[in-house]
């Protein structure tokens, strides 16, 4: 699916292109730093299948017109209600409240086209999106596109289980190096499996230290 709308440059937000695998051009325009974060959230989000920027203009009264900012879509095995697709609108709470009734139309507009398929239409601030998950998707996405290091890799993986699946990450650490040397190696090949999703870490709690990781059952 094309962008139906440009985005156009404007130096009073954030504008630019947010790179990613869950397009099908390999990236997504974005309008503001809340929508670039959303969309990281969607990136390391299991369910989602693929989304797309600027899907679908909605005829409004006297000749307007609304695009909302993406849709998603999401695997009906992992969706609780099954619901596939969602379009979303991402605002600031700010934007919402003192615009209301200048938004009222197209959000009105936009749940009855999503009715009519079966989708759903859902608005995202910033209470949804500036999250512990979201601090911790920030950290280990630098990580992504390390190259892969397969010795120390396979040593992380072997570590974690051989205690029983479940550490700390001080502890896997320590449990494969002596000396803080040693375990500086390995910290950015564990960041690697973590981002990749190899091991997993409970990303809506602040990364720390002591923080626990596992393998999938």
């Amino acid at each position: 699916m094309s962008p139906v709308r440009t985005i156009p440059k404007n130096h009073l937000v954030v504008t630019g292109r947010h790179a990613t695998a869950r397009t099908k051009g390999g990236s997504a325009d974005f309008e503001s730093t809340l929508e670039k974060e959303y969309m990281l959230l969607l990136d390391f989000d299991p369910r989602v299948v693929r989304y797309e920027a600027q899907p679908v203009r909605l005829p409004l009264s006297k000749g307007r017109s609304y695009v909302p900012d993406l849709l998603v879509t999401y695997d009906a095995d992992l969706s609780e209600d099954r619901i596939t697709c969602e379009l979303v609108e991402v605002k600031a709470q700010s934007d919402l409240d003192k615009n209301a009734e200048d938004y009222r139309e197209k959000f009105e507009t936009a749940e009855e086209y999503c009715e009519e398929r079966g989708w759903r239409f859902v608005i995202r601030t910033e209470h949804d999106i500036r999250t512990h998950r979201l601090q911790a998707l920030k950290f280990l996405r630098r990580y992504r596109n390390l190259e892969a290091d397969p010795e120390r890799e396979a040593q992380l993986l072997e570590a974690v289980t051989r205690t029983a699946g479940r550490c700390t990450v001080t502890a896997l650490l320590e449990a494969i190096a002596r000396s803080p040397e040693e375990r500086a190696h390995y910290a950015a090949p564990l960041w690697r499996l973590v981002a990749m999703q190899h091991i997993k870490i409970d990303l809506d709690a602040m990364i720390r230290p002591d923080s626990i990781v596992w393998l999938e059952d």
